[in-house]
This record gives structure tokens, sequence and C-alpha cells, in this order.
């Protein structure tokens, strides 16, 4: 009889009160995941990773944090995955794209034509070749992003299909309320970035939205965060914010 394969259910874009617009602490947002069933979840704050090199340490045995970062990149933002060191931001999208193969990692185009944030997609529209060279960059698309607004999800999916590039769905939380709200199913047990990438092309995802409450929630974490001095970091790194 063949092994029972383990299905991996996969958040791959949260953010921590290291980034300038969450309070979330690191080991509350392994706590949740652990609680509500992921059995990965990708800490992607902005241009750091120390928050996600912490809960990768806590986590337990049952829950693997993936190193991530979401990159502002020239072009708008990208994920990084399987990090070991912060891409620094500005870079062009391949540029930013190959600084995180360099280190094994994967490729990710969150909410690329969501119009209120900085979208890789929005900013490659109407350049010549723009889309293509984008999506030559990536090795997935955030074809759902719980905080997402309108014809933003169905363009990153119809971008995607017409691309042959996989899709995911991430919850892109600032908040524990909204961690694990939208997620990617995949067939099997991964804990690398060549089987996540093996994996992507079955996935299936669960397409939850963020409540507005949640939505609120930003502006007040982005004011905390501006009297500790947490302002959108530019550097690569900086110290973890206290919770």
């Amino acid at each position: 009889m063949a092994p029972e394969t383990r299905r991996s259910f996969v958040d791959l874009h949260n953010h921590s009160s290291a980034s300038f617009d969450s309070l979330d602490r690191p080991a509350d947002m392994v706590e949740k995941a652990r609680r509500i069933g992921l059995t990965h979840l990708a800490i992607t704050d902005h241009e750091r990773i120390d928050a996600a090199l912490r809960a990768r340490d806590l986590a337990p045995h049952d829950l693997q944090v993936i190193v991530g970062e979401e990159v502002r990149t020239a072009g708008g933002d990208l994920i990084g995955l399987f990090l070991e060191q912060a891409v620094a931001p500005g870079m062009s999208p391949a540029e930013t794209a190959a600084a995180i193969r360099e280190q094994g990692g994967v490729v990710g185009l969150p909410h690329p034509f969501d119009r209120f944030r900085s979208s890789g997609g929005a900013s490659a529209d109407g350049i010549p070749d723009g889309l293509e060279r984008l999506a030559a960059a990536v090795d997935y698309v955030e074809i759902h992003n719980a905080r997402a607004y309108g014809s933003a999800n169905p363009q990153a999916a119809e971008f995607a299909h017409q691309r042959g590039l996989p899709g995911v769905a991430s919850s892109d939380s600032h908040s524990l309320m909204e961690l694990g709200v939208a997620y990617t199913i995949l067939p099997d047990d991964f804990s690398t970035a060549p089987e996540l990438l093996a994996l992507l092309r079955g996935s299936a995802i669960v397409a939850g939205r963020a409540s507005y409450l949640a939505r609120l929630w930003t502006p007040v974490a982005k004011l905390v965060q501006r009297s500790r001095g947490n302002h959108r970091i530019v550097a690569a790194e900086a110290p973890m914010v206290a919770p």
C-alpha cells in the first residue's frame, strides 16, 4: 500500500510587528496558525526578516514557519520565500527576483492589480512587454488576496492563467483576526523551496475575505508603530520592534 500523503494548508503572506503596519507578535502568529490548522505559515514583513527568523525558532513540530519578505521593488512589490538574508528594496523586479533566487528562494507576485498598493501588475501595465517581463520574474501569482478590492483578484487570476503561472490565495494578514482567512491547499507535505515549487501547480485555494474591521485596524497599527519610531523600513535590515 502506498504511503498516505499529508496535504499542506499554507498561508504565504503575513505581517508581524516588525512591519510598519502590523502589531502582531510572532509568538501569537505561530499560536494562531497552529490552532486553526495551518501546516505552513510564511511571515513576510516589509524589507526585513528578523521576526520571521524568530517565529521559525518558536514554531512547534507540526507547523513550519517560512522565512519571507515583502520587498518594495522599483516596479511594485514582490514576495521572497525561504530566505536567510533580507533583500534590499529599490531594485528592479528582475534584480529582486535574482537576489531571492540566489538564496535558493521562491519568488511570488502579491496583489498584482490592487490599485491601492504598490502592485507589480499595475506598474507594468502600459509599459511595452512590462507584464511579460514581470511574469518571467516570478514563480507564482497571488490570485486571491483577502484584502484586495474590486477586480484586483479576477485580474490576477486571469494574468496567471494566461501565462501558465500557478496561483495561490493568501490572507495578507496585518492582524491576528485575519491570519488564515485565505489560504492555499497543496497535495503533499513540503519543507524546502524546490518541494514547494513542485507542488504549486496542484494547488487549490480557499478564498476568504478580510473583514472591514480588520482593515480598519491597519491605520491604528501604523499610528502605534510611528509612535515607536517604526516608519516604513528602507534599509535591508533593522532591529526588531518590541511588541
